[in-house]
């Protein structure tokens, strides 16, 4: 229990979570998160679960962290299943996506699902 209040710190920002990062963590923590901005403008910034969020209408859209041995990107477990040829070649479960540490994270296909989840959202509203 204590290893799980651990991974849960408090951050009061997103800026914060990555900035007590090292360099090189830091560098590409910062690329997923100007990936993100850019496919989800509208999106609003947040510190959920302990780790960086991005939200719009009260609803997340994606999260994003950094461990020991990857980068992990929390999109949901739809979009699991719908981008799963693209996500092939990561280490993935029901709702998480982990990118090695050592190589450049997918730019491209993190966009992709941003846009994806952001128009499920919309989608699901005008349903209402």
């Amino acid at each position: 229990m204590r290893e799980v209040e651990q991974m849960i710190k408090k951050y009061a920002t997103i800026s914060e979570y990555i900035n007590l990062k090292p360099k090189k963590i830091r560098d590409n923590l910062e690329l997923i998160r100007m990936t993100i901005k850019k496919s989800a403008p509208q999106a609003v910034e947040a510190i959920k679960y302990g780790m960086p969020t991005f939200r719009f209408r009260d609803k997340n859209i994606i999260h994003f962290a950094n461990f020991n041995t990857h980068y992990g990107l929390y999109p949901g477990a739809l979009a699991i299943v719908v981008f799963k040829r693209d996500l092939s070649q990561y280490d993935c479960s029901k709702g998480a996506i982990r990118f090695p540490l050592d190589k450049r994270p997918p730019i491209a296909l993190i966009s992709r699902i941003v846009k994806y989840n952001l128009k499920s959202v919309l989608t699901k509203e005008k349903k209402r």
